[in-house]
């Protein structure tokens, strides 16, 4: 990473070639494997920023007098208009950086000082991984997959942005891709072609939106139909009888929590008793950054400052369980110990490297049933579902921690943002 943010650096000290420069600034991005390049202008810089496991980077800052030449160039390569500077555009495009088929999603935004411009980055080179290497472990694994076999039932994963939902999607795809099954997606965007999968790209600017395009969807004899994002009544009301025909329906819906999934949908005036027809399981994820292998340090539960220490007590006591303890030993929980970040030049002294995926799935229990009918409040329907043996973010956030997979730092900032 170091290599490639000093040559960036010499290229755009040179301000001889802003074609160059743009080009260097995108491939510099998928050498050190970001997810967004950021390029902001200030009051008398423009700063150039790459988002790394889930983090914002700087990476170098150039002149701003160079700054309509870089904005010019991105977008006439995005078909954008060069000459409207007032409100913001976006559009997408597909390149080949590296040796890498990559799709790049270009936004723009009028400041201050300049525009702005975002652009995610999609490799499209990159193969969908199995589900089995996911990390969905212990209990988790067993209903998730029983779920996904039922012919009739949804399958809702929730979650905020940067939780990898469109890896584990395509995972869950894939798995059920079989030549003796019609599979539907509907998009926006498609980021991976799965061979054998109809993927639709809906486009609500022509009034090609999610609920007219599964209305098509029924009408295509799907066996499984998989709906981007649930981001209106008439998308759930449409995707609820889908379920409720003999359709396996996968979709994505933005919650913090499992439980707090059901919550959102009948708040979006649906009627309660339809819920427990057909929902069967719900599946919230996070991504947390690993811990670079080669500079980690070992640390006792003892050494804890004293309010984490009570913290983590308390969290291991959850998940001393027998559905658990296949995964970790008792003499692991009965001597707790994890680990820490340092600083190494093998993970540019930013002590993580790579992430690493954490869930919980509901089972849609008989208890969780009635909850739903009776229009529970989501903490006690998710401590339900803890009752009934589930597996919780925080319970799998510890079990990575014991592991040694990442530190007990990563898994209370995550947390706190929940």
């Amino acid at each position: 990473m170091k290599q490639q943010i000093i040559l960036l650096k010499d290229e755009i000290y040179k301000w001889d070639n802003a074609q160059k420069i743009c080009d260097l600034i995108i491939a510099s991005a998928v050498e050190v494997w970001s997810s967004d390049i950021h390029i902001e202008p200030l009051s008398n810089v423009v700063r150039v920023r790459f988002r790394i496991d889930w983090v914002l980077k700087e990476v170098v800052e150039y002149q701003l007098f160079i700054h309509p030449q870089i904005i010019a160039r991105y977008k006439i390569l995005s078909n954008l208009k060069i000459d409207e500077s007032r409100m913001p555009q976006d559009w997408r495009i597909s390149t080949i950086i590296n040796e890498k088929s990559l799709d790049l999603r270009i936004s723009t935004l009028p400041t201050v000082s300049w525009e702005k411009i975002v652009m995610r980055i999609v490799d499209k080179s990159k193969k969908v991984p199995p589900l089995e290497v996911l990390w969905i472990e212990w209990k988790n694994w067993k209903v998730l997959e029983k779920a996904l076999y039922q012919p009739n039932w949804i399958i809702l994963t929730s979650w905020p942005t940067w939780s990898g939902k469109s890896t584990t999607l395509y995972s869950c795809l894939s798995k059920l891709n079989t030549p003796d099954v019609n599979i539907m997606t509907l998009e926006d965007p498609v980021e991976n072609v799965i061979d054998w999968v109809n993927q639709s790209q809906v486009f609500p600017d022509i009034w090609y939106s999610f609920a007219s395009g599964l209305r098509t969807a029924l009408r295509q004899d799907p066996d499984i139909i998989m709906v981007w994002e649930i981001r209106d009544k008439e998308t759930i009301n449409i995707w609820i009888e889908a379920s409720l025909t003999w359709h396996l329906v996968l979709s994505t819906i933005h919650t913090n929590s499992a439980a707090e999934t059901l919550t959102r949908i009948l708040n979006m005036w649906v009627q309660a008793f339809l819920l427990p027809a057909s929902i069967n399981a719900i599946m919230a994820q996070r991504l947390i950054r690993r811990l670079c292998p080669h500079c980690k340090k070992a640390i006792k539960i003892e050494e804890l400052k004293p309010d984490l220490r009570s913290q983590v007590t308390k969290s291991i006591k959850k998940i001393w369980r027998e559905e658990i303890m296949s995964r970790v030993s008792s003499k692991i929980l009965e001597t707790p110990a994890f680990y820490e970040p340092v600083w190494c030049d093998k993970c540019d002294n930013t002590w993580y490297a790579w992430r690493v995926w954490i869930y919980e799935v509901m089972e849609i229990t008989p208890i969780i049933k009635d909850f739903i009918i009776k229009w529970e409040s989501s903490v006690a329907i998710n401590d339900a579902a803890i009752n009934g043996w589930m597996i919780s973010l925080e319970m799998d956030w510890i079990m990575k921690a014991l592991n040694w997979t990442t530190s007990l730092e990563e898994v209370y900032a995550a947390v706190k943002n929940d």
